[in-house]
């Protein structure tokens, strides 16, 4: 069992407190993505876990063990970089074979370990080659099968892809899904993409300025953020946000805003009875893209409001339209085949199950 447990884990340097109070338990063989902006402590999180940083205060704990004090080396951790530092005067062989010697394995069981990971990667034909011989992909897995002869219990990964063009990192998203599966090792992986973080993770932790904002599975934090932070974070594009004034009228809760009045539906309506404080009480109402469409007979007028178009994005699959409702920008992602252009005045339906409330002081959702 490689659980991995971090309580009330705190770092500073000097005066600067960059991880505050984390508290978080990685179950056994799972896949824990920590995704945040840069400078949100991630990174300074999973160096900690590794051994590189020291812990200002707190415990991380590997398999019920403190290890704030156990040097890197006796972890039993093996840890992949952004940078993938391979030795470039050394074959890809002896790459992934140097941490092995270095703790004086017998040799036939280096090449052992070195067989099973190459295969594993599919880098069998690179093992003579070396580094400058290998494009950025075959390097990357020439990184992954240094960290796999370890045997480790803990996987990190330190955004291993940033440094790959975009058609590959796809690529290596779905390598490094079936290499999980494979090995079944605890694995802890820190990356700025919320696309990789919701492709990858079993669970997800989102950061900010060193605080944990919400862990979960990817689509519990895309359905049920909870806070307008993560709202806005996961998801692309981005969630639209608006300030409004929720009112009960006539037995109905109201969001309004200049050129935008919503009903609110059943259980939302219900929550944000919950917050009113009298006539007029300030919101933040929240809609995705894809949860706005070109508004059609069925729709209802509750749930819709009057656009005019700013920006066409084609991107074939879909269509972004920048709009402008009333002083709101709006985002909203339509059918491909729908014909319109800059300057269109036109009525957009929102679906009213899939809109949030979030309070405008706390940033909490309702």
């Amino acid at each position: 069992m490689a659980e991995v447990t971090l309580t009330k884990l705190n770092k500073y340097f000097d005066t600067t407190h960059v991880v505050k109070d984390v508290d978080l338990q990685i179950r056994d063989k799972e896949f824990m993505v920590f995704v945040g902006p840069s400078g949100c402590g991630k990174t300074t999180t999973l160096r900690m876990i590794a051994g590189l940083e020291a812990v200002s205060s707190g415990d991380i704990r590997i398999e019920n063990t403190v290890v704030n004090q156990v040097p890197p080396m006796d972890r039993d951790i093996a840890m992949v970089f952004q940078n993938y530092a391979l030795y470039p005067h050394m074959s890809v062989a002896s790459n992934m074979a140097f941490g092995l010697k270095m703790r004086k394995f017998p040799r036939d069981q280096i090449q052992d370990r070195i067989k099973r990971a190459a295969a594993i990667l599919g880098i069998e034909n690179l093992l003579g080659r070396k580094p400058r011989q290998l494009s950025g992909g075959q390097r990357q897995r020439v990184a992954l099968g240094r960290a796999i002869v370890r045997d480790p219990k803990v996987f990190l990964f330190d955004e291993p892809l940033s440094n790959l063009d975009a058609k590959l990192r796809v690529q290596m998203r779905v390598e490094l899904k079936k290499l999980h599966e494979r090995l079944a090792v605890t694995s802890i992986y820190v990356t700025h993409d919320q696309v990789e973080a919701m492709t990858l993770g079993d669970r997800v932790v989102v950061m900010r300025d060193g605080v944990v904002q919400q862990v979960g599975e990817p689509l519990e934090l895309y359905n049920r953020p909870a806070n307008r932070f993560v709202a806005g974070f996961i998801g692309s594009p981005a969630m639209n946000f608006a300030d409004v004034t929720i009112s009960d009228q006539g037995g109905k809760v109201v969001a309004e805003a200049t050129g935008l009045k919503i009903v609110l539906p059943g259980e939302l309506a219900a929550r944000a009875r919950t917050h009113m404080n009298g006539a007029g009480t300030r919101a933040t109402l929240g809609i995705r893209p894809e949860d706005i469409h070109v508004a059609g007979a069925a729709d209802s007028p509750d749930h819709c409001l009057e656009a005019e178009v700013e920006v066409v994005e084609q991107l074939g699959s879909e269509i972004l339209l920048d709009t402008r409702v009333g002083q709101a920008l709006v985002v909203a992602s339509i059918d491909p085949n729908v014909r319109v252009r800059t300057h269109d005045k036109l009525k957009l339906a929102l679906n009213p199950e899939r809109l949030h409330l979030f309070d405008p002081e706390t940033e909490k959702a309702f």
